[in-house]
């Protein structure tokens, strides 16, 4: 039983291009999250009322198999965290991204004529998506530069949300008098200042005194300034991951490259293992041409390149 949870576990892991049922699987979890999500869309056309019924078919036969998917990655969490406990694993699983997005997939579809939060969170649908790309260099540099620069993004929010409440007060009062069917409080005033802000306005409120205007001319100058901040701090990140890339490449100070043979000692360990036993520290693999992230349940297999350097 152990070994067929095992087998199981890395069928279901995205990235194994090697292993034809892991491949299947990923082809399969692909096709069936972008027919979940045209069927969300293709609901919200009235003319394709006479085939809904084959569209709930669909989705039901989609959503039976994110349940299946769901039970499996819990059943076998805890390879994915092999240093926890079962239960712990479990429930780091769970509140996972994987785990959340998992979940928010299968639940409305037992709620549609529920709440609409229940309804809404079909948008989740759209963010299993991520999942396809979530063992691969791209996804996860971008994932890489927010956790490293998420002090500064929040910062940054905070002079907006600053900005906008300030904003928002300044036009109500100065408008107020004016337009009091338009500005009629403070949250109108949010409204106006949030559409100046992050746009050129939507025409549905704008100020009509002297005083407003000049405020909204300085509100806009600010606004500029302030969407800039998160732009810089994001584009910065970018720039020192892909820096530190390239000085991980082959050929720097002591990183060194092995390829994985059949009857070598690295072949058919996860990186985490391979770390623990022989105290080093993988940097980059490389797969068929696609460079995969060495995460720690991603197993090495024969013909794979990793580079390396020690502790």
């Amino acid at each position: 039983m152990k070994q067929w949870k095992k087998r199981i576990f890395d069928i279901i892991q995205i990235g194994n291009k090697e292993d034809l049922p892991s491949r299947a699987f990923d082809i399969i979890i692909v096709i069936a999250i972008f027919l979940n999500i045209a069927v969300l869309f293709l609901e919200t056309f009235e003319e394709l009322q006479p085939y809904y019924m084959t569209l709930r078919v669909i989705e039901s036969v989609t959503v039976l198999f994110f349940i299946i998917e769901y039970a499996l990655r819990i059943w076998t969490s805890e390879y994915l965290y092999p240093d926890c406990s079962r239960g712990k694993a479990v429930r780091k699983f769970l509140i996972s991204y994987d785990g959340i997005v998992d979940l928010g997939t299968i639940l409305p579809f037992f709620f549609l004529g529920g709440f609409v939060a229940f309804r809404l969170l079909r948008v989740v649908r759209i963010f299993h998506l991520f999942r396809v790309n979530a063992y691969y260099d791209s996804f996860h540099v971008i994932v890489t530069v927010l956790k490293e620069k998420l002090n500064q993004i929040f910062s940054s929010l905070f002079i907006i949300i600053v900005l906008l409440l300030a904003s928002s007060l300044c036009i109500y009062n100065a408008e107020h008098e004016a337009q009091p069917e338009v500005f009629s409080n403070a949250l109108s005033g949010l409204w106006w200042s949030v559409s100046t802000i992050f746009t050129v306005g939507y025409g549905d409120a704008y100020p009509i005194t002297p005083l407003g205007r000049f405020m909204a001319i300085v509100i806009t100058f600010l606004g500029v300034g302030a969407v800039a901040i998160p732009t810089g701090i994001i584009s910065a990140g970018f720039v020192e991951q892909y820096t530190k890339l390239q000085r991980k490449q082959p050929g720097s100070r002591n990183v060194a490259t092995v390829v994985v043979e059949d009857e070598s000692s690295y072949c058919g360990k996860s990186i985490g293992e391979v770390e623990r036993l022989f105290d080093l520290e993988i940097l980059t693999v490389m797969r068929e041409g696609a460079l995969v992230v060495p995460s720690d349940p991603v197993t090495l297999k024969a013909g794979d390149t990793f580079v390396f350097q020690k502790h």
